[in-house]
């Protein structure tokens, strides 16, 4: 299987690296492609995995040519893909596209997040969820999204009795 990583390059989303460390046969792009050329990797890949700042619309585009690098008008070449999409509010853009794969609703990442939603944590609580949401992803990558999934949801879900960030994120993870 071909996996393409969507990862724009931004400092605060780097703890998102260990997912994909260990995927074989994979390309990795962080910025500097024209939006025809991201297009034409996607068409040229099985598995997506979309990782970074986003929003209801798509992926921030950071280091790309435009403000999306992943949005409505990438739609169409992610249809018969496997995918995960790891951004603030991807669940809403996979509902409106009728996407499938694994995904994450709103994900706090930082404790500014963490403030805006009310949640008790500080860059310790959110550092320790970072850390552990990426390794454990990272550990079964290479699954089916079915397997990554379950395992997500019961590792994970351990580190949720005790830390309220994980606690969070891990009641907005989802497969589709």
């Amino acid at each position: 299987m071909k996996t393409l990583i969507i990862h724009p390059h931004d400092p605060s989303t780097h703890f998102l690296k260990p997912i994909y460390d260990e995927i074989p046969n994979k390309t990795v792009i962080t910025g500097g492609w024209s939006i025809a050329e991201v297009e034409d990797l996607i068409s040229k890949h099985d598995r997506i995995i979309m990782l970074g700042h986003g929003s209801p619309r798509g992926l921030f585009g950071i280091n790309f040519n435009r403000s999306y690098v992943i949005d409505k008008d990438t739609v169409d070449l992610l249809q018969d893909k496997e995918c995960i999409f790891i951004w603030c509010h991807a669940d809403q853009f996979v509902n409106e596209h009728n996407l499938k794969g694994f995904h994450s609703g709103m994900f706090v990442s930082e404790v500014g997040e963490a403030l805006i939603y009310r949640l008790k944590g500080d860059k310790q609580l959110v550092n320790e969820s970072n850390d552990v949401f990426a390794y454990m992803l990272g550990s079964v990558i290479n699954s089916p999204l079915n397997e990554i999934f379950e395992y997500i949801k019961s590792d994970y879900g351990r580190l949720a009795e005790t830390n309220e960030i994980a606690k969070y994120n891990h009641e907005r993870l989802y497969l589709k």
